[in-house]
């Protein structure tokens, strides 16, 4: 069996795999001012609220839960455990076995990406602590992106500079991006050599893949940079960083903070929810109506980018919460790309809500498809290659 756990910025997911198999699975997230458990056994769903103490030793309550459901007579029935790994460095661009050497590793990362790494580092200490001698990896959200090239990895700061601090943009999303490339092969064959994902959820990024390698990601140094996210802020002119520092009375750990927390759509239009901001917009709310059209804009602006680094476009993908989910934001993102063709067809974008489904026009030169991720599958995938 194994073990997989997501360890996010805002919530956490687990899942338990048996010979492939998905058995379980937990999402523990923050809904309406509540922490809410989401778990899933079977065809049996169950939704209720947490406390802060079982969110913050949550591998305790997960253990429980398999526990009371049955799925294991004990921790000592795990065979192993996959973590997600967001972290900059060319150390963490590939899966590995945690370590004292890679639990170093990760601690000197902290202040690159402190709101990924530090969930993690928390995650990892209460395995190592309840489940000593299980087998544990680390699952490398970056790996998939150590195909990009050369122009697409650099920044333009100097050599040494970027050599003695490892500034170099690794991308992320790299777990999501593999798990659709199989099925991409499966479903499109030959016919979509040039592919542009848009994961879009609480944390979004445009990825261009060509023959299912990764050669360029809207994300760079950490997950902070590319699109406007959810909380996050996404591209900034780094004078306006510079600015900001003098003048706004904060310090780098605030102005980190500030960046990823209180940014992005949250900033812009009063929300971090898509779907809140569609009610606002729909009520006459300028502020939301203006966080939408910078989501999309920007979407729009990596499509057409990615469209001349692959030199064309065969398969354009929409997944996560908000790819697969929002038929409204598909329509806004493609709208005025027709000349790029890509066209939508609004019938069959509308009919395709949480799976599978081709919804461009019958004409499109380009081929528009929601595809569902599968990162925790991917990971166990990953897990059980790793430990054969």
């Amino acid at each position: 069996m194994y073990l997989i756990i997501n360890p996010g910025s805002a919530s956490k997911k687990y899942a338990l795999y048996e010979n492939g198999s998905e058995i379980f699975k937990a999402h523990l997230e923050t809904e309406g001012g509540n922490l809410i458990s989401t778990t899933v056994v079977g065809d049996r769903e169950k939704t209720e609220k947490i406390s802060a103490e079982q969110y913050k030793n949550s591998v305790n309550y997960i253990l429980r839960l398999l526990i009371d459901a049955r799925l294991i007579g004990s921790a000592n029935d795990i065979g192993s455990i996959g973590v997600r790994i967001v972290a900059p460095g060319s150390y963490f661009l590939s899966n590995r076995v945690i370590d004292k050497e890679f639990l170093a590793k990760l601690k000197e990362s902290e202040q690159k990406a402190p709101l990924h790494i530090r969930p993690e580092l928390l995650e990892i200490k209460q395995i190592l602590e309840i489940m000593p001698g299980i087998p544990l990896v680390g699952i490398s959200d970056s790996a998939f992106h150590k195909t990009m090239p050369i122009p697409a990895r650099l920044y333009g700061l100097p050599e040494e500079t970027a050599v003695e601090f490892e500034i170099y943009r690794y991308g992320y999303h790299g777990i999501s991006a593999q798990s659709l490339v199989p099925k991409i092969k499966n479903t499109f064959g030959e016919g979509a050599k040039r592919t542009i994902i848009c994961h879009l959820g609480s944390g979004s990024s445009v990825i261009a893949v060509k023959d299912g390698q990764s050669v360029d990601a809207s994300m760079g140094f950490t997950p902070l940079e590319g699109l406007v996210m959810s909380t996050r802020i996404g591209n900034i002119d780094a004078g306006a960083v510079i600015y900001l520092a003098k003048n706004a009375g904060l310090a780098p750990n605030e102005l980190e903070e500030f960046f990823n927390s209180k940014c992005g759509l949250l900033g812009i239009g009063g929300s971090d929810d898509i779907r809140e901001l569609l009610k606002l917009e729909k009520a006459g709310n300028k502020e939301a109506k203006n966080a939408l059209d910078v989501f999309a804009y920007a979407v729009k602006k990596y499509i057409g980018a990615y469209m001349a680094t692959l030199g064309g476009l065969d398969l354009l993908i929409f997944t996560a919460t908000v790819g697969e989910r929002s038929f409204i934001m598909r329509s806004r993102i493609c709208a005025g790309l027709e000349e790029l063709g890509i066209v939508l067809d609004e019938d069959k974008n509308k009919a395709v809500i949480s799976a599978d489904g081709l919804i461009s026009a019958d004409g499109s030169k380009v081929k528009i498809a929601v595809l569902t991720t599968d990162e925790m599958g991917e990971m166990a995938r990953q897990t059980k290659e790793l430990m054969a």
